[in-house]
């Protein structure tokens, strides 16, 4: 794994987390930081399940992440619509590689989420949110728009309440965003630990190619296939799983009354 400036990505127990590392700025990201994250989610596309089985994504110091940093929002201000097209589209990518990664992803904010860094944690499996973090989608309120994170935005909690989140560009708290359905859950300190360390119990105690697999048939019927496509892609998915060597631990081990393999060393 390659050195990174502003960013941190360490594995502990198969659990892989990416810290955004810009703390004195509350790490505002600026195109050094989308492409370090870009760059380390193809890193983890190459990892296996031995290796891997959890990334984390999360925020150091006060902040989760405070959305684009000033400075290179102005110095963006004077590129060309060429230039700016490229760098915006670089900022999708930097959110499809979260949405696509095999891995389970798990966000925990604290502090604040604001602008594009709800793209970023819309963009996980999971979001656990402090439940005093701020957050808002504040674009309109500098005569731009949550363009690049929309998708993922509304994914997660629906047409009308983006129109909501994003037309009043209003800030609201953990337990407002755990209603909106943008977190999952929203808790205390002490609590929110807690939940992470369940969250990743079941993660682990699952198989990790079906957990891989589903995710990816998830996003293929969500983003890829109509609905013919989805009987037929479906039905051969399953018939291939349960031929697995994975698919035929899980269903022996059910019937023998035992834990699967790839719990033992958990």
């Amino acid at each position: 794994m390659k050195e990174f400036q502003t960013i941190e990505f360490n594995i502990e127990n198969q659990i892989g987390t990416i810290t955004l590392n810009r703390p004195d700025i509350h790490n505002a990201f600026n195109e050094v930081m989308i492409g370090e994250i870009i760059d380390c989610f193809e890193e983890v596309e190459k990892m296996d399940y031995e290796t891997l089985r959890v990334v984390i994504l999360k925020g150091k110091g006060k902040s989760f992440c405070a959305g684009a940093d000033l400075k290179w929002m102005k110095g963006v201000a004077n590129y060309s619509y060429e230039e700016n097209y490229v760098e915006s589209y670089k900022l999708s990518m930097c959110f499809n590689a979260v949405y696509a990664c095999k891995f389970p992803t798990i966000a925990v904010v604290h502090g604040a989420a604001i602008g594009g860094a709800n793209g970023l944690l819309a963009a996980c499996d999971f979001v656990l949110a402090h439940k005093n973090t701020v957050f808002s989608l504040s674009e309109v309120k500098i005569g731009i728009v949550p363009a690049c994170i929309s998708p993922y935005v509304m994914k997660r909690v629906g047409e009308y309440k983006s129109k909501e989140l994003m037309l009043t560009g209003m800030r609201f708290d953990g337990k407002e965003a755990k209603q909106a359905g943008l977190a999952n859950w929203s808790f205390g300190e002490k609590k929110l630990k807690s939940k992470l360390e369940d969250l990743i119990s079941k993660l682990k105690s699952s198989g990790p190619i079906a957990v891989s697999t589903c995710k990816q048939l998830l996003y293929d019927v969500e983003n890829v296939w109509n609905h013919e496509e989805a009987m037929k892609n479906t039905a051969k998915m399953i018939a291939e799983l349960r031929q697995s060597d994975e698919g035929q631990e899980g269903m022996s081990s059910f019937l023998e009354k035992r834990k699967p393999n790839w719990t033992l060393d958990n």
